[in-house]
């Protein structure tokens, strides 16, 4: 029976988690959850997962929270309670939402623990200094992202266990492109001209997955897609000139590798996390519970298309900082979660979340982050520009 703990229990990826886990009995032992501060989730999850430790980041409620505990339960509070429970599992499930989440990873990774990772800014963001931890005995990183468990699946079938152990540090010459499939979000098929005016609602209506409001919007302007073209190279070693990204609306195709001899391998499923996070639990097993299951009868066309970089340009600015290196995939992410948030506040338009990402990205100087000091001041920075940006453009006559 493998242990579990669910760092960021109470999100979307938590709680599917806690279904996964609920789904194949005496497989799994939760150990520890934990939040930010969703006191009321974390209560009714400490009652049915029974762990042994609970964690709040947010002191203010640790009084109200501890009250509503089952008798035995320790509670940890505080601003390092999250990673101090990401070091006693065989897995960890990091499925904080934003760079909040690179203590959790650091703290999985460094104790030698599986980490099945779906906070891709902590890996984007902290790149070099998680790539350190990484080399950990013991510590692997398997992706929650549904695009980066995909290609993980794929080159697992080409490469094998002893392979794909080597990533990042020894990418496969068999392997030529890696492609990662985008929905499009809700705004495919528009015309930049005609994405001025849209509304928070529009942005969050997201056509195929069901997912937390940043991210949501990160779908919307393909952010979450130039995110990810990072984390790819991040995981997986491949060069960004051998990263492509296609449209594909009805998220059945989950992502492709392709190799030397003009071969393709790609995973299908219908789109629904619960598989992508049975598979990081089970891995190297496969889960005996199947999700995503296709009816191949009933399965319409398949639609593959070029993504319209003029109307989504934050997919080449996430190109770009890739390519760039050194801080400023850590000033990408940072300025882009300050974008998202004055975007869901009102305070500037859609398309001017690109524009605020880019004048933080022009400023970009620092040097290659070595240790987590360095990865917070790129990260401030990032985000203090973004918000000088903001007040800018906020300030501005619409």
């Amino acid at each position: 029976m493998k242990t579990v703990s669910l760092v960021g229990s109470t999100g979307s990826i938590g709680t599917q988690a806690a279904e996964v886990i609920g789904a194949d009995p005496g497989a799994y032992r939760v150990v520890a959850i934990g939040a930010a501060s969703s006191i009321e989730t974390l209560a009714v999850q400490a009652a049915q997962l029974r762990p042994e430790r609970v964690a709040l980041a947010d002191p203010a409620r640790a009084h109200e929270l501890a009250a509503r505990l089952p008798t035995g339960v320790e509670l940890l509070v505080g601003s390092d309670a999250l990673a101090e429970i990401a070091t006693g599992a065989d897995v960890v499930v990091n499925g904080v939402v934003g760079f909040a989440g690179l203590p959790v990873t650091l703290a999985a990774l460094q104790a030698g623990r599986r980490l099945a990772l779906a906070n891709k800014e902590s890996l984007i963001a902290g790149g070099p200094v998680v790539q350190a931890a990484r080399a950990t005995p013991g510590a692997e990183i398997v992706p929650v992202d549904s695009e980066h468990c995909a290609i993980h699946q794929c080159l697992r079938a080409v490469l094998g266990e002893k392979e794909m152990a080597a990533l990042p540090n020894s990418p496969s010459l068999l392997v030529t492109r890696i492609v990662l499939t985008a929905s499009g979000g809700p705004f495919r098929g528009r015309h930049q001209h005609s994405l001025a005016e849209v509304t928070v609602a529009e942005a969050l209506a997201h056509p195929t997955w069901k997912m937390g409001p940043k991210i949501t919007v990160d779908s919307s302007t393909l952010m979450n897609k130039g995110l990810e073209v990072i984390e790819a190279h991040e995981l997986f070693g491949i060069g960004y000139d051998a990263i492509e990204v296609v449209v594909h609306p009805q998220s059945i195709v989950h992502s492709m590798i392709e190799t030397t001899d003009g071969a393709t391998l790609a995973q299908l499923s219908l789109p629904d996390m619960r598989l992508p996070i049975g598979y990081a639990l089970a891995y190297p097993d496969r889960l005996r519970v199947p999700f995503g299951v296709i009816d191949w009868a009933r399965m319409g066309p398949l639609e593959f298309e070029a993504p319209d970089r003029e109307a989504f340009p934050c997919l080449e600015l996430a190109y770009q900082a890739g390519r760039a290196g050194g801080a400023a995939p850590a000033w990408l992410n940072g300025a882009n979660e300050v974008a998202v948030a004055a975007f869901l506040d009102g305070r500037i338009r859609w398309v001017d979340i690109p524009a605020v990402i880019s004048a933080a990205l022009d400023e970009c100087h620092a040097p290659v982050p070595s240790t987590v000091a360095d990865v917070l001041d790129a990260d401030r920075s990032g985000r203090d520009l973004a918000l000088a940006e903001v007040g800018r453009r906020s300030g501005a006559p619409k």
